[in-house]
């Protein structure tokens, strides 16, 4: 797939509900050697927060994405790359699967040349985005396999995402799922807070993606885990 994430090893996401840590400044995340920004969040994210991450990231090189968690949050904004829309493949609520994105499309104008959904398998029952979603987060590495399957050969998905959000997850979900996938990207979410983390990570996926460090511990944390996706990988 000719895709820009296809040549990814990391990626950093950036709450807009979240503060950087003291005295940095997002120059300084833009700086970190991640291969892209997305910025999105689970609770309380408005599109004001959102237009505050990207007006402060506008002019630096990294791509910038938006990851909207509902149509009211989605910004219209040529500084953006591209929209990442989260589809839940294990909720039990079909708005996170369809129903969420049957109303964007109703409501707005969609650049369709600029979306793509990401397929996710949420598998951390404790957090938030598997309570909002009401995932059923009880699966096997069998089981993430064939959602991976499904994902890229049913469903036509370009990435597919294990999230763990709030905890290292299990290598050994985490590989069945790229075992499973021919082309798609899988990308990988959760726990990662260290080089180590991220290498463990990297070997296992295609993308290691990294959020909640940015904000407990700040950029010279993420560096190092930019270091351990790329490193990880290369071990593949």
């Amino acid at each position: 797939m000719n895709s820009p994430w296809a040549d990814w090893d990391h990626v950093l996401k950036v709450d807009p509900d979240k503060d950087l840590v003291d005295d940095e400044t997002f120059d300084d995340v833009c700086e970190t050697g991640t291969d892209a920004i997305e910025i999105g969040g689970t609770l309380d994210v408005t599109s004001d927060k959102m237009r505050r991450v990207i007006d402060a990231c506008r002019t630096h090189d990294v791509p910038l994405y938006q990851e909207p968690s509902n149509p009211a949050v989605v910004v219209d904004d040529d500084a953006l790359d591209g929209y990442l829309v989260p589809v839940v493949l294990n909720a039990g609520d079909v708005a996170w699967v369809t129903g969420a994105h049957k109303e964007w499309v109703r409501i707005d104008t969609i650049d369709w040349s600029r979306t793509t959904t990401e397929a996710y398998i949420v598998l951390n029952e404790e957090a938030s985005v598997a309570e909002l979603t009401d995932a059923d987060c009880e699966q096997t590495a069998d089981d993430v396999a064939a959602y991976a399957k499904v994902a890229e050969r049913m469903l036509g998905q370009e990435v597919v995402y294990v999230e763990y959000s709030g905890t290292l997850g299990d290598p050994e979900k985490v590989a069945a799922a790229h075992d499973a996938l021919e082309e798609a990207t899988l990308f990988y979410g959760g726990g990662v807070h260290d080089y180590d983390d991220a290498y463990l990570m990297g070997q296992r996926s295609d993308v290691v993606v990294v959020g909640d460090l940015l904000h407990d511990e700040g950029v010279e944390a993420v560096r190092e885990t930019v270091e351990g996706a790329r490193d990880g990988k290369a071990e593949q």
